[in-house]
């Protein structure tokens, strides 16, 4: 392989592992087409294209040297807007010429490996308040804050652990909103909770789609029918889940 064909299979690597990182990470599909591309463009890649899709990431690159295509699946997907930040960064570190290829790499594999997610602990105080803050924003009263507060707590711990076991979020999000349901309807029947309805919803909120929607929407007025059909999808889903766990409770009472 003559140096610069090398030269152009790193940059390609280096550009599918940012938009793999990305993608993993919550971003948007326009998002991360475009950032693969800046930094291919940075690189001295011509004529690039790439293809982005929830599940998959196709990128190509043309020009005067040979025709490299090269595809990534991705399986699994969370929400780390820390590391769409940093990837983000290094691309414009490339773009101004602040950052070369190899330096690049070995960045993008250090945010790659990182686990940057706050702990078990702080994510469930956080769904916790969330929970009762949403109450009240829904005007809820405030002796059923409290209630909202364990039961989204709970919820959301019962989520991350179940998720665990079985991984398939749908069905870890139908137990959970099951679960909530359930301590809910618990503090009403023993007179700590007065709002059954109110509760509820506030404590299903931590579970709610809100970055997927967000994105969904995003993609297609970014001309990104695919992706954007297909987390609109996802977000159904998840939504339906949610629902499904609650309505089963609510036909018991």
């Amino acid at each position: 392989m003559e140096l610069r064909d090398k030269q152009i299979y790193e940059a390609i690597e280096a550009c599918l592992l940012a938009g793999k990182i990305m993608l993993q990470s919550g971003a948007e599909t326009y998002r991360v087409e475009d950032t693969m591309m800046r930094m291919a463009s940075a690189f001295g890649v011509g004529e690039t294209h790439s293809y982005v899709t929830p599940t998959a990431i196709i990128f190509t690159s043309g020009g005067k040297g040979p025709v490299t295509t090269k595809l990534v699946r991705i399986s699994d997907r969370t929400t780390d807007l820390k590391k769409v930040a940093m990837v983000n960064n290094i691309s414009r570190k490339i773009s101004s010429g602040d950052l070369d290829l190899a330096e690049a790499f070995r960045q993008l594999k250090d945010i790659e490996s990182a686990n940057l997610t706050f702990s078990v602990q702080l994510q469930l105080f956080a769904a916790a308040v969330a929970s009762g803050c949403f109450l009240i924003m829904f005007k809820g009263g405030w002796p059923d804050f409290l209630p909202s507060m364990v039961a989204g707590g709970a919820g959301y711990l019962f989520f991350i652990q179940f998720h665990r076991l079985v991984p398939i979020k749908f069905f870890a999000e139908f137990v959970s909103s099951f679960l909530i349901g359930l301590i809910s309807f618990a503090f009403v029947k023993a007179g700590l909770g007065h709002e059954l309805d109110k509760i509820i919803i506030g404590s299903v909120m931590p579970l709610v789609p809100g970055l997927l929607i967000t994105n969904a929407i995003r993609d297609l007025m970014a001309g990104h029918l695919v992706s954007g059909i297909s987390k609109g999808a996802e977000a159904l889903l998840t939504a339906f889940a949610i629902g499904s766990g609650i309505a089963v409770v609510l036909s018991f009472i």
